[in-house]
């Protein structure tokens, strides 16, 4: 199963955005605090911008900013906005539909990766932005806003 880091990334840039009290965000030093370059995160943020999710302010001073409340922000909403695949994928070519094992695996585990990709999506629904901004304060001992 092909997994990305888009989703990981887009929650460090939102809870960056988060933790900013307000203040815009430039590309660069998201990408610095994310230690990769700057286009990957343009990419995020132009999914992200997509979803509603982050909006740009342009001009000097310009940058990055959540489009709504950390609060109102849900990883799920990340998830969807960023990873256009599907969770589980099955067979990139049909199995041997007449053998015992091939002729009905697919059938056997769709219910199963359906129930798997809900459960993940219930967790998602759970967590918000917010939620992760305060964790990272906690852990780094900081308080939001961060003085960047």
């Amino acid at each position: 199963m092909p997994t990305t880091t888009r989703f990981a990334v887009a929650v460090h840039i939102l809870a960056a955005l988060a933790v900013s009290g307000g203040k815009p965000l430039r590309s660069e030093d998201l990408a610095y605090s994310v230690n990769t370059g700057a286009v990957v995160i343009r990419g995020l943020l132009s999914r992200l911008g997509e979803a509603g999710l982050t909006r740009s302010q342009m001009g000097a001073g310009g940058g990055a900013l959540l489009a709504r409340p950390a609060e109102r922000i849900r990883l799920l909403d990340i998830y969807g906005a960023v990873e256009d695949t599907a969770l589980f994928t099955l067979h990139r070519t049909p199995p041997c539909e007449t053998c015992a094992v091939g002729g009905q695996i697919q059938a056997a585990l769709s219910p199963i990766l359906g129930r798997a990709r809900e459960a993940l999506e219930a967790e998602l629904a759970k967590v918000t932005v917010a939620d992760v901004a305060a964790e990272v304060a906690r852990l780094g001992k900081f308080t939001i806003p961060l003085t960047w």
